[in-house]
């Protein structure tokens, strides 16, 4: 698999591609999801990859009903606070990644459903922040993802015209995202693996970051910067 051109910006994802927050925050739900006496079907949780708080509360919601999900998120986000504040461990391979682009000085943002304060705090107990130029959340627009909103965003906040940016994704949500804001776009599952849908979208579908940083390394050669 190869980049047909070197991106004069990468725009990253935050949950389920930079940090192992997909996984934690679905243990949040779980455990107290049966404190509180209600069953979440694997299959809800997983559809709550890659949504806005707002789609998540109203999904639950649509199982549960209003009053016993707010019950629910407020535990489980205050639980989940503790391991933000100790910081969401990383997606293996983000580090050297975002060290090869910083070494060839290629501009970078995250493009996150997530809320600013909190992003702003995931991405700073994790030792993430100082490694990007721009944070775009689903606080800066009028629409979440798959809407194309925070990626063209991100793109306006670099500088950088969107069809220049790669996008670098884990979820269907976000590969909609990105592709419809015009950016050549990868995708590295995580919890949830594309289905024959997702895969006709015609993106790029990669197993690890480590693929993605060989991928660029044909555009970044080592030791030229």
């Amino acid at each position: 698999m190869e980049l047909l051109a070197r991106p004069q910006a990468v725009v990253f994802d935050m949950d389920g591609l930079m940090l192992d927050s997909e996984r934690a925050l679905m243990g949040c739900l779980e455990q107290v999801g049966q404190a509180q006496g209600h069953v979440l079907p694997r299959s809800l949780l997983l559809s709550l990859i890659g949504s806005s708080d707002a789609t998540t509360r109203q999904k639950l919601a649509d199982v549960l009903g209003l009053k016993r999900t707010d019950a629910l998120l407020a535990d489980s986000y205050a639980r989940y606070a503790g391991i933000v504040d100790a910081g969401v461990p990383l997606r293996p391979g983000i580090i050297e990644l975002l060290e090869l682009l910083r070494e060839h000085d290629i501009p970078r943002a995250v493009a996150t459903a997530t809320r600013s304060p909190l992003a702003q705090r995931k991405l700073a107990a994790a030792g993430l922040l100082p490694y990007f130029q721009f944070v775009a959340t689903s606080s800066d627009v009028a629409h979440s993802k798959p809407a194309p909103d925070i990626y063209l965003h991100a793109a306006h906040g670099l500088g950088i015209a969107p069809a220049h940016c790669l996008a670098l994704e884990d979820s269907p949500t976000g590969v909609r995202a990105a592709l419809a804001a015009g950016m050549t776009t990868i995708q590295i599952p995580d919890l949830l693996e594309p289905d024959e849908e997702v895969r006709g979208y015609g993106h790029h579908i990669t197993a690890s970051l480590h693929d993605v940083r060989e991928m660029l390394q044909q555009w970044l050669p080592v030791g030229a910067a």
